[in-house]
């Protein structure tokens, strides 16, 4: 009843606006957390005394850059050898996402989309088809080690004998 009062006057605050992708245009995200949703401002988070300083904030943000690229670039070392690579680039991407909204909008979309891979993988249909395809490929490994086992039997890698 109120609302509709509120807005025949007026008195009512016009809702955010939103893209074709469902996403806030007003330089908020939408988190929810147990329930309750928390809204979050886009941009900088640095403290109030860098930002009101424009070379000390312009200093801190080449600082979150090059910490943030030294991360990342370390993350993509680390695919091809040994280590957390794509863990690695995901927490360079998080430094960046403290000083720079477009790092924050990645992230935001791969969180997006990483929830929405993880709600499909838990579908019953996809867990049957990736369970019967682990199956068949553990059973072709074990064909393919029995094979090899029959002809060239097994060698191992030190002298028992002596």
């Amino acid at each position: 009843m109120n609302a509709e009062r509120d807005a025949r006057d007026g008195d009512a605050a016009p809702a955010a606006p939103v893209s074709a992708a469902g996403d806030r245009t007003d330089g908020m995200t939408d988190e929810v957390a147990e329930g309750v949703a928390k809204v979050r401002e886009l941009g900088s988070r640095a403290p109030g005394f860098i930002k009101a300083s424009r070379p000390l904030h312009l200093s801190w943000q080449v600082g979150v850059f090059v910490v943030g690229f030294a991360v990342v670039v370390a993350g993509i070392i680390m695919l091809p050898l040994p280590g957390p690579g794509w863990l690695v680039i995901f927490g360079g991407m998080a430094i960046w996402a403290t000083e720079f909204v477009w790092a924050q909008l990645v992230l935001r979309w791969t969180r997006r989309k990483v929830t929405e891979a993880a709600q499909r993988a838990l579908d019953p249909k996809v867990r049957r088809r990736n369970i019967i395809l682990t199956s068949i490929g553990l059973v072709i490994i074990a064909v393919l080690v029995g094979i090899y086992v029959w002809k060239f039997g097994i060698t191992m890698p030190w002298k028992i004998h002596e």
